[in-house]
């Protein structure tokens, strides 16, 4: 009786760590399916054959540790043969209020993959920040989004800075992986015709614009976290992962430094609600009611009808509700443009 009991309780948990444990060596491993194997006789020889129970479990507890020591062992790294749209770090100089950042991403789309490369040095004056704005993006489930936070000043366009991975040549994403230490970390720092143009008229996907509720002291501090963490992975890399440290959980984590408090939520893992959650606790506008503001702040059909040559974060912004203040015409302050 007490052997059945002991197998109910751990069950659950034995089956969750043997396919993680076979999950990470399979996707992790350079043997991949040969050690993977190995680990799973193994485990399962131990928990079917040792006696007594406090045995088996003993030695199945020091394979699945084995496991995880190893794979904590596994670095990330900035030298890979990264694919061209990943392939600059971004970096920052802060000076008081003036922020110079370097390897800004500008490139010209024709299509997804097909588009000239432009990397730019750009000055912005935080005295002149207004606000924060944040895009949620939608590719195929409703309750899954990829967020993008962009900065917006009285005196030049938008600062966009998208948190995804940082695939190598040959590599695409899965969202499997990304649980895994398949993909480093990479902020995109980026003009906005760059990193939301490429959603909305190459993607196919449709696009979201909140204005966040927050003094501008509030959004410069979140931007000045944001730019501490891409210099520090400019210097030491660190590894995506799909739960921990992701486009939606990194941006709680850099706004948890600066504004500590709020509680966590379900809906910062299933981020596709994420624009629910803001209206629910007032940080997106509340003057309407949620679906009515939800549907004025789909950006994808206005944003595929700005011409090539027209001001793309003005043209977004037109009508969207909750404005703050009139965007400014001004180019954006380049120089010396670091094209390859």
């Amino acid at each position: 009786m007490k052997t059945i009991l002991r197998w109910t309780l751990l069950t659950p948990l034995f089956l969750a760590s043997f396919a993680w444990a076979c999950a990470a060596l399979f996707f992790d491993s350079p043997l991949s399916g040969w050690i993977t194997a190995a680990f799973a006789l193994a485990a399962i020889a131990v928990v079917g054959w040792i006696r007594p129970f406090w045995k088996s479990l003993f030695c199945y507890c020091a394979l699945f540790l084995a496991v995880i020591f190893w794979w904590l062992s596994i670095e990330p790294s900035n030298e890979r043969e990264w694919l061209p749209d990943v392939a600059r770090l971004p970096s920052a100089e802060i000076d008081g209020d003036l922020i110079t950042i370097r390897n800004v991403r500008n490139f010209t789309y024709r299509s997804e993959f097909d588009y000239d490369e432009h990397w730019e040095q750009r000055h912005y004056d935080l005295s002149k920040l207004q606000g924060v704005d944040i895009f949620l993006i939608y590719w195929g489930s409703p309750w899954i989004a990829h967020t993008i936070m962009s900065w917006v000043f009285e005196d030049g366009p938008p600062l966009a800075i998208s948190i995804e991975t940082r695939k190598e040549v040959g590599e695409e994403y899965s969202a499997v992986r990304g649980f895994f230490r398949q993909f480093e970390l990479y902020y995109v720092v980026s003009d906005e015709r760059d990193v939301v143009r490429l959603r909305t008229n190459h993607r196919g996907e449709d696009v979201y614009l909140y204005h966040l509720i927050a003094k501008p002291e509030t959004a410069r501090n979140v931007l000045l976290a944001y730019l501490e963490e891409i210099n520090r992975l400019s210097q030491k890399p660190r590894w995506y992962n799909a739960f921990r440290y992701n486009c939606t959980t990194a941006i709680r984590h850099h706004i948890q430094s600066v504004t500590p408090g709020s509680p966590f939520d379900w809906r910062i893992l299933l981020n596709g609600r994420l624009d629910e959650l803001g209206y629910q606790r007032g940080t997106i506008d509340t003057s309407m009611p949620f679906e009515e503001l939800r549907m004025q702040s789909n950006i994808t059909e206005r944003a595929k009808a700005i011409a090539e040559d027209s001001d793309f974060s003005t043209g977004i912004r037109e009508g969207l509700p909750g404005r703050r203040h009139p965007m400014s015409q001004t180019k954006p302050v380049t120089t010396g443009s670091l094209e390859p």
